[in-house]
């Protein structure tokens, strides 16, 4: 429900006026907080076209502002919070849409999920996370100024912070691969830039997966030590989820996470905030 080029990237994600009705509509319905879909910090990377951009270089002005601007302001206007979900998905772009995606690693998409068709990644460089981290800040800034009252980091659903976290998607052999403390480098330098750049009462929080937990990318020890990292970073909020393109957990529990339908049943179990 936003612009699409094939050839203008620059002109991709400006929110449509029924985008923008939609959140007017969900305004009226009395819910407490209302969380976006994907927003994407990079035109050149989106999950599907008709996404939402905040592109690296996008002025606090003209038409995509007054967009989100009212997205915004029609989801407030009868006291909900609303939360910008700021996503980079990676590896998982459709190949139709970018052949060669970057991600944490060169390792492509398995299996054929959704009837999308995915590019080999390349592994993101040094000037590539710069300015993923660039994006995911900006995109911070331009949310707070368009009138949301907080973002969230889409670190789940397999793609690229997803990928930098995991063990199975991260094979990296510098600062940003290895162990946990390395592999969470990447969300904890974007959540430090973002909270020299906000309001102190901007909310930041992160979405994370559940399903690494029953893979074993994350052993008991890294499973805490997110936690205290989470904790010591002062995200606002973290919501658990699971799946990836890969293993689309919420399409079909394994047999642990079952109780209640509760997809991250498992991972509350085995962390506790």
């Amino acid at each position: 429900m936003a612009s699409f080029s094939q050839s203008d990237i620059g002109s991709r994600g400006i929110p449509s006026v029924a985008l923008v009705n939609l959140y007017k509509q969900w305004g009226k319905d009395n819910i407490g907080v209302i969380i976006t879909g994907n927003i994407m910090i990079d035109g050149d990377h989106l999950v599907s076209a008709g996404d939402a951009v905040i592109p690296r270089d996008a002025p606090f002005s003209g038409l995509r502002f007054d967009r989100f601007s009212g997205m915004a302001r029609e989801a407030k206007r009868h006291g909900s919070l609303v939360i910008a979900q700021l996503c980079h998905p990676g590896r998982q772009t459709p190949i139709y849409l970018q052949p060669f995606p970057i991600g944490a690693s060169d390792l492509p998409v398995k299996g054929g999920d959704f009837g999308r068709d995915f590019g080999r990644p390349r592994q993101a460089t040094t000037e590539d996370i710069v300015r993923i981290i660039q994006g995911f800040v900006h995109a911070a800034a331009y949310a707070e100024r368009a009138g949301f009252d907080g973002i969230q980091l889409q670190a789940a659903h397999g793609h690229l912070l997803s990928q930098f976290l995991s063990s199975r998607t991260n094979h990296r052999k510098d600062r940003y691969g290895g162990n946990i403390q390395n592999r969470i480098r990447l969300i904890s330098e974007i959540q430090e830039r973002i909270s020299e750049r906000v309001a102190e009462d901007f909310i930041v929080g992160i979405k994370i997966n559940t399903v690494e937990y029953q893979t074993a990318a994350f052993n008991p020890e890294e499973a805490d030590f997110l936690r205290l990292e989470l904790q010591r970073k002062r995200f606002d909020f973290v919501e658990l989820s699971g799946g990836t393109y890969e293993d689309w957990t919420m399409g079909g529990s394994a047999a642990s996470s079952q109780p209640g339908e509760a997809v991250s049943i498992y991972g509350q179990r085995k962390v506790r905030f």
